[in-house]
């Protein structure tokens, strides 16, 4: 890209990914930065018209599609997996980033339930995705994997503690599915700490200035902070790169913050 070119580098050209999660917050800026680099994309989400309004804005369907339904279900994995491979042509890029946090508090409040779904959603799910893209297209013709974590996974995350626990397995998920997978096909994760996003509201909302006082970068994330990572560990940039995860957190953890 050069310098008088705002336009991102279309390292992703001609490449079909399935973004989880991405009706909004950082699954949307993944999806965005994705079809800015040349790619194209199949988003997945709860509620179909944020997908619709979504694939709208990233410039219809010659761009991407939407399949709604939940990330613990095997047949909305199915169908969005298949409808990648039915529409574009191919599935060539993974990015788990739905995930869940239903439950503030202490772990000895912690409903078991609640505790079940966090890992169903968080791990269990990605591991589901995972196997449906590979058996789909990505273990005949090989790809990328993103796998999206949080700094609550690699350090302790008082009042999110479970969701933390959820992260920190996902984080070893990664580096096992490196390993299995490789050699053609990578697997990276990424670990944000806060982005101004609805689903991290009750982290600093009210309460920015403050929050963001303890990053060395004296901000919070956006989500387009972790799009533009996200899409250089799916790029060749990153060919020689699995079983890695990336903290992108402003530099509060060289703090003690999260």
């Amino acid at each position: 890209m050069s310098g008088t070119d705002p336009r991102p580098q279309q390292r992703l050209a001609g490449k079909v990914a399935l973004v989880t999660g991405a009706s909004r917050g950082i699954g949307l800026g993944i999806a965005e930065r994705i079809v800015a680099e040349g790619g194209r994309v199949v988003l997945t989400a709860r509620t179909g018209e944020a997908l619709d309004e979504a694939v709208a804005g990233l410039g219809g369907p010659g761009h991407a599609v939407a399949v709604a339904g939940r990330a613990d279900d095997g047949d909305h994995r199915a169908a969005a997996v298949a409808a990648a491979v039915d529409t574009f042509g191919s599935l060539d890029l993974l990015v788990n980033n739905a995930g869940i946090n239903p439950a503030y508090g202490p772990l000895m409040d912690l409903g078991l339930d609640a505790a079940r779904k966090i890992l169903e959603v968080n791990v269990t799910a990605t591991l589901g995705w995972t196997q449906a893209a590979h058996a789909a297209w990505l273990g005949e013709h090989g790809g990328a994997v993103v796998n999206v974590a949080s700094v609550a996974g690699v350090k302790p995350a008082p009042g999110i503690a479970m969701y933390g626990a959820s992260k920190a397995a996902l984080v070893h998920l990664t580096e096992e599915l490196a390993v299995e997978l490789g050699p053609h096909v990578r697997v990276n994760a990424v670990a944000p700490a806060v982005v101004k996003t609805q689903f991290a509201r009750a982290l600093y909302e009210g309460r920015e200035e403050q929050v963001s006082a303890q990053y060395p970068l004296k901000r919070l994330g956006v989500p387009e902070d972790i799009g533009s990572v996200v899409a250089f560990l799916l790029s060749d940039d990153a060919g020689w790169l699995t079983g890695q995860t990336l903290v992108v957190d402003g530099g509060v953890t060289l703090t003690g913050g999260v």
